[in-house]
This record gives structure tokens, sequence and C-alpha cells, in this order.
């Protein structure tokens, strides 16, 4: 394994606190201005503002004001399926992070038995979750390049690695909202029968080749509703697959390893198992679980958010394009993406602190 790329296992995003998040109306502004320089000098562009407007607010305190049940309930069912249906996939399961999700696929692919080993491939541009998931279950985690353009996974050499050491599962992170070279990434896939699990969570929207959208290429893909993310549940996160045993082995490891929340097919067939009946299967642990259950206010702010989905990648990816406009003297990653949903606009300078303390200090 080549050593990472230091210039960008940093996020490279110098700039991208001048426009890490460009979703509400100021930051627009504030973008649309950027070639006027004395905007620099005042406007300061911040993590995240107005990402739950105050209408909907209003709407959640009218809601919660109105009795309805406030944990895990029927929200969070029509949360999963508007969302999964949003997505094009078959199923998706709502969980209190995108670090849950990310930790949640990873044992359920651990709970499953279908793996041919503990080995695992992750990239090395990334956030923390995406890796400690895997070591905190006892995977053998290898860590490989990324590519100077997208900044995803490098795959020259990735076929090499496919043959030496026959990892059961590779990672993808989309970076900033950029497609891995996915094309060839499946591929090498499918040839050396590796499952392929996407990192989504600073990618929600962006599709590439017809319209297929990150998050639905591999077996399953996760998704942060953070604060500072493209939706937001204050806290919270998904992950979709088509995979109907998965599916079902998430939503019992999501409350404690029950079975409560199966189809009632599974849910009997775990008892006949068993030999539990209906009493007993209600205090019955079938899996070794977790509790990353979300709350119906969650789901009811989510399911706000994702009326305005369409608008919020349309903001990003004009955004996105502008700052590719304006900032023509720096580097830029570049994707394939058919729609660039952008999380931040990421660039590299070789004196970053300097840059940095210069953009503190200008208000950027």
């Amino acid at each position: 394994m080549r050593p990472p790329v230091k210039a960008l296992t940093q996020f490279g995003s110098i700039l991208g606190m001048i426009g890490a998040r460009l979703s509400n109306k100021s930051n627009r502004a504030f973008c649309r201005s950027l070639g006027a320089p004395s905007t620099l000098s005042n406007a300061q562009v911040r993590l995240a503002s107005d990402t739950v407007s105050r209408e909907e607010l209003e709407a959640a305190a009218k809601w919660m004001l109105e009795s309805n049940q406030l944990t895990k309930g029927p929200q969070t069912i029509e949360f999963e399926k508007e969302f999964a249906a949003y997505m094009g996939s078959r199923f998706a399961v709502f969980v209190n992070s995108g670090s849950s999700a990310n930790l949640l696929m990873a044992a359920a692919l651990k709970a499953s038995g279908k793996l041919r080993n503990m080995k695992v491939v992750c990239p090395a541009v990334a956030w923390v979750t995406t890796v400690t998931p895997f070591t905190q279950l006892g995977f053998d985690v290898t860590l490989w390049d990324s590519n100077a353009s997208n900044l995803g996974i490098e795959t020259a050499g990735l076929e090499d690695l496919f043959i030496k050491e026959r990892p059961a599962i590779l990672v993808l992170v989309h970076v900033l909202g950029h497609p891995n070279s996915m094309t060839e990434i499946v591929a090498l896939c499918e040839q050396y029968d590796v499952v392929l699990l996407e990192d989504s969570c600073e990618a929600l929207g962006t599709s590439v080749i017809d319209d297929v959208k990150l998050g639905t290429i591999g077996l399953a893909g996760s998704f942060s509703f953070y604060y500072g993310h493209h939706i937001s549940t204050i806290e919270g996160g998904m992950v979709v697959t088509d995979d109907f045993d998965l599916h079902q082995l998430m939503l019992s490891l999501r409350s404690h390893g029950w079975s409560r929340d199966l189809d009632n097919r599974v849910k009997q067939e775990l008892q006949k198992q068993h030999d539990v009946d209906d009493f007993r299967n209600l205090y019955t642990f079938y899996h070794h679980g977790f509790n990353f259950r979300s709350t119906d206010l969650q789901a009811f702010i989510g399911r706000g958010q994702l009326r305005k989905i369409h608008e919020i990648v349309a903001t990003r990816s004009a955004n996105h394009a502008l700052y590719s406009e304006l900032l023509t003297g720096f580097w830029t990653q570049k994707s394939d993406a058919q729609l660039l949903s952008s999380f931040a606009y990421g660039t590299a300078v070789l004196n970053r602190s300097e840059v940095a303390l210069a953009l503190s200090k200008g208000g950027g």
C-alpha cells in the first residue's frame, strides 16, 4: 500500500472555510457576491444556518402539542419509506446519527455470517467513524490511498490488493459529495466478489450515470442528517439497501436485537427456530444489538426537510459551479458526477495554516 497523499488526507479544504455549507439564503448571497473584494472583509460564512426553517420548527412544535408519539413510531416508518423512494432504494433504516449508520452496516454484515473473512479496505480520506466501526468490531482494516482528482479510492493498484489480500468488504467515502471512480470500482468488486459499502454522508443527492444516486450502488449506503449536512434532523442518519435479509437484520440490531420491527414471516421463523411463544418474543433478543433508534420528532423534521431536497441539491450544485468559475487559480476537486450535490468546495494550498489565519482575520 502506498502512503496516503498528505496534501489530500486533510480534506484539502482551506477555501472550504469560505464556502463550506452553502444551502441557505445568506450563504448564497455571499457566494454570489464573491466577485466584490469588499465583501470578504466583513462577511462570514457559518458552518450552517437556517438549516431547519422557522416554519418547520413551528410545525414541529404544533405537532408535539397535539400529543403525538415522540419515540420511534409511525413518523419514522413514513420517513423511511419517503427517503427510500427518493433514493430509488427498496429499504431505509432511520438511526440516531451517520456514525451509527456506518456501525449498523458493519455490524449487520458481521452478524450475517456471509463474509468470507474479516478483512476490509477503507479510504485514507474519511471521517473517523467510517473506519472505527470496523476496528471496534474486530475487522482487519487496510487504509488505501486517495485519488488525486476526486479524493475517493485510488483504483491504481486496487486489483492487486484484491488479489493479494482477498478482502471481504470495500468501503467508499464520496468526499465532499463527489463520486469515486464508480465504473472501475464496481467492476473490480464484482470480479473479485468484494462487498461494496458507500459512506454517502457528504453526498446526499449526487447522481452518476442514468440518475443513479450515490449510496444505492453498493450493497448498502449510509447518510448523515447532522445539522450541517444536506438535510437535518438535528442529529440522525439513514442506511439504504435493496437487500431484504440485510434490512431485516439492521432493523433488529437497531433495537437491541429484538424482532418487534421485523417482517411477520421473519419474526415467525425466529420464534420457531428458538422455540419462543408470542409473549416471550416481546422480550427475546436474537442478536447482539444496539440502541440506534432515533425519534418520531426527528423523523417529522426529516420529512419536512426531504420536501426541500430538490431545491437544496440544485443550490449546492450551482454554488459549486460558481466557486469553480471564480477560483480558477486553485486546484479543485473533479469527478464524473451527473448531478453534483456538493457538501463543500475543497481545494489544496501549501501554506494551509497561513491561509486559514488570513481568512479568519478577514472574516472568512
